[in-house]
């Protein structure tokens, strides 16, 4: 097990220079959302609206970012990862700051739902990006650095939000805008070697004619949705995508505060106690998950990560107690890392060249179990019981396990790169 334990200096060992930007970048957007997230239904009450409307800004940028994401990836595969990236992010900065200028609701909810776009746009750019510069062998363990960026900046960002909203409800919209402007310049300044390395590659792709000239090269090719489609672990990819958005993006944060102080009675304490287990346990576990995607295989971490989570929802559908909603919040973050990092890196193996659509139907998955799960369990916990709520969401998961189990592996391990793996080298299936 100590190949899987690397050192803090060897964390980007190997690894493009773009890795560590693009998670320099996620820290700053993530501290910034994080900020922010506190202020939002607060903000949306203060102008004398409901509560359903101060979910609606909520939803308006989940939404927005649902219904632009494949837009934000044709972008991406006609002017390049990070002209969209920087766009994206300046979008969402300067929405943000006007947000927080916003003098009625209806303001407010525009300009979230603009945010979104832009959201959308830097999300499937940066992924994009980082699974096209990263070689398979190292996939799983960029993706997990990268996972950690927005976990990192996740757990640091609402203890300072929470501070700036009782100070100012409008605060944290100006923290959140400079945070975005920060993380946008790291962005334009510091992933000018991606475009240099484009031309690079360009160049390098030139082709000779007959007669011995060499040919103007031609434009890199991008992957099409077709052809991702076509191969059985992109299908798979998706399907687990969804049953993640649906269980921890979704469900999790929708049913799992209500379980806790109204089935198990607790103060709402013990709700962000769970979720910060849940944090600190995928947060530990992202650098030792996207060693063992890259050492072992996608497709078993997709098995055991989808299967983990499926077990700590089902033991939320059998009990109350305390320990064992503490043990299945933990165990869900050791199974999220696995699920985080393994499915990108499939979409990785399966991209040739670029992949903006590819990438963006693949997170357009996760968005659409987001908005799908809270809504079905919801039911489920309202018509029958949350047993019955946790009990079909541990299904999705199931279901996610199966399709796993089915697809080919998509690892291609070198003897010279990983001479103690134990994977045999794999022609991707299809």
């Amino acid at each position: 097990m100590s190949r899987f334990r690397p050192s803090a200096a060897k964390t980007f060992e190997g690894l493009p220079r773009e890795v560590a930007v693009l998670v320099a970048v996620a820290v700053a957007v993530a501290i910034g959302f994080g900020v922010v997230a506190p202020a939002i239904p607060e903000f949306a009450r203060s102008f004398g609206v409901g509560k359903t409307a101060a979910g609606a800004v909520i939803s308006a940028f989940a939404f927005m970012r649902f219904v632009s994401a494949l837009g934000g990836g044709k972008l991406v595969d006609a002017f390049g990862e990070r002209i969209i990236l920087s766009t994206g992010i300046g979008i969402v900065a300067v929405s943000t700051g006007l947000a927080g200028l916003s003098q009625n609701y209806e303001q407010l909810l525009i300009l979230r739902g603009v945010g979104g776009v832009g959201s959308a746009m830097f999300t499937v750019a940066a992924s994009s990006l980082l699974l096209r510069v990263v070689d398979g062998g190292s996939r799983g363990r960029a993706t997990g650095l990268f996972q950690s960026g927005f976990l990192i900046g996740g757990l640091l960002g609402p203890l300072a939000g929470g501070f700036l909203t009782d100070y100012s409800l409008r605060l944290p919209f100006y923290v959140y805008a400079v945070s975005l402007i920060a993380a946008g310049s790291i962005g334009a300044v510091f992933l000018r070697s991606a475009a240099h390395r484009d031309s690079h590659e360009q160049d390098e792709t030139s082709t000779t004619s007959s007669d011995g000239r060499q040919q103007a090269p031609t434009r890199e090719t991008a992957t099409s949705l077709s052809e991702a489609f076509a191969h059985r672990g992109y299908r798979a990819a998706v399907i687990v995508n969804f049953a993640i958005g649906w269980a921890l993006f979704g469900v999790r944060m929708s049913l799992i505060p209500l379980f806790v102080t109204e089935a198990m009675e607790l103060r709402v304490l013990w709700v962000g106690v769970g979720f910060l287990c849940s944090s600190l346990a995928q947060a530990g576990s992202l650098v030792f998950a996207g060693r063992f995607v890259d050492r072992v295989g996608r497709r078993p971490a997709m098995v055991i990560g989808c299967l983990v989570v499926a077990l700590s929802l089902l033991s939320l559908a059998v009990t109350t107690a305390l320990p064992v909603f503490l043990f299945a919040m933990v165990a869900s973050g050791v199974g999220g890392a696995f699920i985080g990092t393994a499915p990108g890196a499939v979409v990785g193996d399966v991209m040739q060249g670029r992949g903006g659509k590819v990438v963006a139907v693949f997170q357009m998955a996760s968005d659409a179990g987001a908005i799908v799960g809270p809504l079905v369990a919801g039911w489920l916990a309202d018509s029958i019981s949350f047993n019955a709520a946790f009990a079909a969401s541990a299904a999705v998961l199931f279901a996610a396990t199966w399709t796993s189990w089915r697809m080919p592996e998509t690892l291609v391990a070198t003897s010279d790169r990983y001479p103690d793996s134990t994977v045999e080298g794999e022609v991707p299936q299809r």
